[in-house]
């Protein structure tokens, strides 16, 4: 089974940080990063923001040491860590996926 995770940082430099960090533990595969607008409630209000959005391909059974280890480095109190099952896929890929999750 593989996952996507998506996650979010403050700026490109904490989201290669964390990208990083993830990948040299072999947590995931590959992380992508774009920028992306986030509208958002925190403390009672509404909150805008850049932010940088991780989009990580790793397999399911890394995914509660991904949060850990993300959590670990990630500057937000609360960071958006959310995982969506990858239903399917080119199968040399999703095997590629496992290959570098399980080396």
């Amino acid at each position: 089974m593989y996952t996507t995770v998506f996650i979010t940082a403050p700026d490109r430099e904490s989201g290669k940080k964390i990208a990083r960090h993830i990948l040299d533990r072999r947590l995931a595969a590959c992380v992508n990063m774009s920028p992306v607008s986030s509208m958002y409630w925190w403390d009672g209000k509404i909150e805008e923001a850049d932010e940088v959005l991780l989009i990580v391909k790793t397999s399911a059974d890394k995914l509660e040491e991904l949060i850990k280890e993300v959590k670990s480095v990630h500057p937000y109190q609360v960071p958006e860590i959310i995982a969506l099952p990858i239903s399917g896929g080119y199968r040399e890929y999703l095997k590629w996926v496992e290959r570098e999750t399980h080396a």
